[in-house]
């Protein structure tokens, strides 16, 4: 029985590194940016990505749910979105004399919310709350979301006219925080030339709603060091203690940690953490919720470096 569990995760681990060599064709930037989607998705997070428009942040979205089987969403933000444009509401039915329920777009499977920091403080709240509950509850019943909801929300870090922020409370329901940046030379000459003609069609299913939850549950039972847990929990104290930050990382943004280092692991198509595995996700799983004591507020770049200093200062595991 237990040979047969192993052979169906090595199966899976197999068809998770065909799914990211599909999004790869699809998808013209860093790998890393990749391996942190697909880590955060079998890691049951959400992902903030902040970037310049035309980066192909929808077609990394759209591409990405479409390969993993799942049903997909898009919602622009504006100042004038209200939380029932997202969540739905109840909706008078004539021919039954009642109100019935009307699903907004949040009820999907993978959901691209684009530019959430545009939208009034209110929708963005009622968003992010059934975010991170799983329902919308509406007239005294919770309807609930898809058991693999998953949101990539964007933002724009030039443009701040008529914005409203995410507060640091709202950032840290985010597993991650990524920037992709601008291809290479050699993929943006491929974006100008043939790659209309490679990717002219939408890419298949890799993977299925099934796998992907046989993957979540895999993730969990991946294995953590005792000294490597005690690696994470020292570097989020020191991220406490440190004079220069005011607010440090959390205990929940421990965990989150852990769990990203994880689903990390299997990306790779590894069933154990590594102390390198840590080291390279602290900043996307991590400088989004530092806020140093000094400079304006969500300054990733401060937080970065004041981190890299915890990090130098701390014993890696052997």
């Amino acid at each position: 029985m237990q040979q047969t569990e192993h052979d169906d995760i090595s199966e899976l681990l197999s068809l998770l590194e065909q799914a990211h060599r599909a999004l790869a064709r699809h998808w013209l930037g860093d790998d890393f940016a990749i391996e942190l989607l697909l880590a955060s998705v079998i890691a049951k997070g959400h992902v903030l990505i902040v970037d310049v428009p035309g980066v192909g942040k929808t077609t990394l979205a759209k591409s990405m749910a479409q390969i993993l089987g799942l049903d997909f969403n898009r919602i622009q933000f504006t100042n004038d979105i209200l939380p029932a444009d997202i969540l739905g509401g109840s909706i008078y039915n004539s021919a039954e004399g009642k109100f019935s329920f009307s699903p907004g777009p949040i009820f999907t499977d993978f959901l691209l919310a684009d530019e959430i920091n545009r939208g009034p403080t209110r929708s963005q709240s009622a968003f992010l709350q059934a975010m991170e509950e799983g329902y919308v509850a509406t007239d005294g019943v919770n309807h609930p979301l898809s058991p693999l909801f998953t949101v990539i929300a964007t933002q724009n870090p030039i443009d701040f006219d008529s914005t409203n922020p995410l507060p640091e409370a709202q950032l840290d329901r985010f597993l991650t925080s990524i920037k992709l940046g601008y291809p290479a030379v050699d993929d943006e000459f491929h974006l100008l030339n043939d790659y209309g003609d490679s990717v002219r069609h939408d890419p298949a299913a890799v993977l299925t709603k099934e796998s992907v939850t046989v993957l979540r549950e895999a993730c969990e039972e991946v294995y953590l060091h005792e000294d490597l847990a005690r690696y994470i929990i020292e570097i989020s104290r020191a991220s406490r203690e440190d004079p220069q930050i005011k607010l440090g990382i959390s205990p929940r943004g421990s965990m989150h940690l852990a769990m990203a280092c994880k689903a990390f692991a299997l990306v790779k198509g590894r069933r154990q953490v590594i102390a390198e595995d840590i080291q390279r996700l602290i900043p996307p799983v991590w400088d989004h919720r530092i806020l140093p004591r000094h400079g304006r507020d969500n300054d990733s770049v401060h937080a970065h470096e004041l981190l890299q200093t915890i990090l130098e200062n701390i014993a890696v595991p052997r």
